[in-house]
Parts: C-alpha cells; structure tokens; sequence
C-alpha cells in the first residue's frame, strides 16, 4: 500500500521587513534582498516555495527566489496607486511551505516631481463693476498638483499687479483659497478689459508650473457682494442614500437690488469626483446627491461653493459631508495557503491551513469574529489581526474518521449581521499504528485418523 503522508510544521512564523523605493523605477528594477532582510538560509526561499500573497489584483512587486530579491514587476505611478495618501505604500505577504511560515512586507514608494501644477480652465472670466470698492475679492479657481511632500504645490504668482493683488488664505485642511483682491479703482472708461495671468509653481526640482488667463470685464456699479449666512456647512448623510436626496442647504445674500442683487449659487471644486456626486440647483442653494457614495472610498467630502451675482462679485463658503457607514459589505474569507491530507499521526497544533478574513466596513460592522463546529479535532487561532490558522487540537484516528468537511462561519457585528462561510475538506492519511488481531486466542478441532493429505479441517 502506497501512503502519502502531508505533514505542516507546527506554527506559522511571522515577522515583518520594509523598504523604501521611488516612483516610476523600471520593470526588473531592485527593491531589497528579502533574504537578508528576513534573516532566512539562502536556499530557504527555494525549498519553501516561496510566493507573494496579495488581496490586490494588481501585483507592482515580484520575488525572484533564486537570487532571494524582491524586484518591481510594474511600473509604479504613486500617484494613480495612493492619491494624495501620504505614506504611500504596497502591503503584502512572502508565504512559504515545509514549515508553513508567512512575513509581512511593506514597500513605501516615495514622490518625485512628475507632475506640473494644472488647472481644469485655460481662462477664467469675471465682470467686474467700476464701481467695486477697495479690498473687494474675487474667488479664483484652485490648481491642482498631484504629487505630494515638497514637489506638492506651493505657491502662485499673479501678473501684471496694476489693479489687483493675491492672498491667499489657509484653510482648516491644510489646502489655501486662491483670492484676487482689488488694490486700485477700476475704470471702466479708460480700460473696458483687463487680461491678467495667474501662475501657480510647486516645490519640485526642478520646478514645475501652470498657468490659467484671468480676463475681466470692467462694468458699472454693482457695489455690494454676496455673503454667505456661514463660511461652513455640515450634513451627515448614510452612505445608501437614494439619488436625488437634498442633503443640506447653502444660502447668500446680496444687498443690492434688481439684477445685480440675484445670486446664482455653484460648484468651483475641480479634478476630483465631486461634480459627479452632487450638484447645486443654482436658483435656490439645494445641494442634491446625483451620483453613489461608498463609505469603503470616501468617508467625507469637502465641497466648495460659490455664490455669484451678476455684477461679477462673489462669495464662497464650504460643505463638509460626512458620510455614515451602513452594513453593506459581508466578511471576505480568503485561504492563504492549505493541506488537503494529513497523518493521522500529526501532533497537536499542526497548521493545516491560514486564512485572511477582510471586511470593507468600519466600527462594528467591521468587526468579525470566525468559529468553526464543535465536532471536529480542530480548533482556529489568531496569530494577527484579520489573520487565523486552523490547527489540529486533538488526536486524529483513521479508523475512526478518514476525512472531515470542516465549516468555517465568519460574522460581523453589524445590525443586522452579515456572514460568509467556507467549507475545507481534509484527508486523513493511514499509518501503521494498528497490529493484526485472532478473534480468539485458541482455536480446537477433531479429525478421523486415516485422512488424505490436504484435508481441510
């Protein structure tokens, strides 16, 4: 009888090793020697079959076991992995067999300066009145550089100066508010038109900019700007929330009267997603939602509104959405790594098999507890967060149970509760730990004399 024995090591290591690389380095490029990072045996990576172990779909990093080195597998843009998140890093496992052991690896990729200052616009127009007064400012649109840390955006530069002046103010969010402030009288009987340019430089080396043309229409009186009732808005909105919900309401005044005291009230966010999920109706400041919000992507939103009469004068304020999670996501079990048989022989907390369980959603209905039933040698163990091994907590019999289906049940805590569940077949393999056995100890039996030999009796 041919016996195939699987036997897992008892436990599983765990360790940690990171390393820092930049952006856009090329395909085959060195990240680090994994081997000397992890203290292993040279040939350890080789006999344990060493892999990368990711939830991503995408895999920016490999392993060359041979020479015991991570190496990048993609390009990587940390921007269009990471946003504006800063750190920035790839998070994944190294799995290895014969003993069954996993490391935790973190690759943190740095910025560097490729990427310019831009602006969703080419030109901005404003009609201005003759008669705006000393100090009255002008909301102009932001620009936007996608990279972070010191090649981020720093500052802007406003020319010619003859008529105006820029400030810009902090906000709470660490972003600034781009503000064009009258310094001199207009005069729209001397100069009708007035063209300036707006440049906006980030921190980078070398430096990079952007430009966007201002150009404004000198008009008569219009003496007084729309104001806010609050610089800020709030609304707490649930993240299922049906489209075309009103979730909060701005409102301006304008003391001037006729046309040039209507107020039309707008959106000056640009080069994100907030234009795609809500809008404001211009007339009455109702803020609606118009596309999908997932609590997992975004757990509040900053939009920056306008309110413009139609001398040309404004005034902003901002929204903050905060959006409030539902139970919408059940627990995601994902096997690590498993063995299909095992000796009947394997001793107490042998590995048979490691799980990641991940659940999108936060607080309690992002906590999740996993159990397995009661009738079986088997119990589960959490080495980390989010991470269990199954192992044997009792003696197994082959004679008694060849083989078990083992349910694994995940839950979270949310109200009402979401599960998952897995089911893992498990071979027990046979060893020679039972002699053979007579019935009875002794056995009688007569016989006539005088019988042919070969007889049986």
């Amino acid at each position: 009888v041919l016996l195939i024995v699987c036997l897992l090591s008892v436990g599983a290591v765990f360790g940690q090793v990171s390393y820092t690389i930049p952006e856009e380095m090329t395909k085959g490029s060195s990240v680090g020697n994994i081997v000397q990072g992890l203290g292993l045996q040279p040939k350890r990576l080789v006999s344990g079959r060493a892999r990368i172990y990711t939830r991503d779909s995408d895999e920016f990093i490999e392993l060359n076991r041979e020479r015991g080195v991570l190496l990048v597998k993609e390009r990587i843009d940390r921007e269009a992995l990471c946003r504006r998140t800063t750190p920035c890093a790839l998070h994944f496992q190294i799995i290895l067999e014969n003993p069954m052991e996993f490391y935790s690896v973190i690759v943190q990729i740095t910025d560097i300066n490729d990427n310019a200052p831009t602006f969703e616009k080419n030109e901005m127009k404003f009609k201005i009145s003759e008669s705006a007064v000393i100090g009255s400012k002008f909301v102009l649109e932001r620009a936007v550089d996608l990279d972070v840390g010191i090649n981020d955006l720093k500052s802007y530069e406003l020319k010619p100066t003859d008529n105006f002046a820029l400030i810009l103010r902090n906000n709470a969010d660490g972003n600034k508010n781009v503000e064009m402030v009258l310094q001199k009288p207009l005069d729209r009987e001397k100069q009708e038109r007035i063209s300036l340019v707006l440049t906006a430089v980030d921190g980078g080396e070398p430096q990079m900019s952007g430009t966007m043309l201002i150009v404004i229409s000198v008009l008569d009186a219009n003496d007084n700007a729309p104001i806010f009732t609050q610089p800020t808005y709030k609304a707490l909105v649930t993240e299922n929330s049906p489209l075309g919900t009103v979730i909060a309401t701005v409102s301006a005044s304008d003391a001037d009267k006729g046309s040039n005291g209507k107020i039309t009230y707008s959106i000056t966010n640009t080069l994100d997603d907030i234009r795609k999920v809500f809008e404001v109706n211009g007339e009455n400041g109702n803020v609606t939602l118009i596309g999908k919000m997932d609590y997992e992507d975004y757990r509040n939103y900053q939009i920056n509104l306008l309110a413009s009469d139609e001398g040309g004068l404004t005034d902003s304020c901002k929204l903050i959405v905060e959006v409030q999670d539902v139970n919408d996501n059940k627990p995601e079990i994902d096997i690590m790594s498993k063995s299909t048989v095992i000796a009947e022989d394997a001793k107490l907390n042998t590995v048979v098999t490691m799980i990641n369980i991940q659940d999108k959603d936060s607080g309690d209905n992002g906590n999740v507890k996993c159990y397995i039933g009661e009738n079986a040698p088997f119990t589960l163990k959490t080495s980390t967060n989010n991470f269990y091994s199954l192992v044997t907590d009792s003696e197994l019999d082959r004679e008694s149970a060849s083989n078990y289906n083992i349910t694994m049940t995940c839950s979270d805590e949310g109200v009402p509760s979401l599960s998952s569940s897995v089911t893992l077949t498990l071979q027990i393999s046979d060893v020679n730990d039972n002699a053979p056995v007579f019935e009875r100890s002794s056995y009688e039996a007569f016989i006539v004399e005088n019988n042919t030999p070969g007889l049986s009796i």
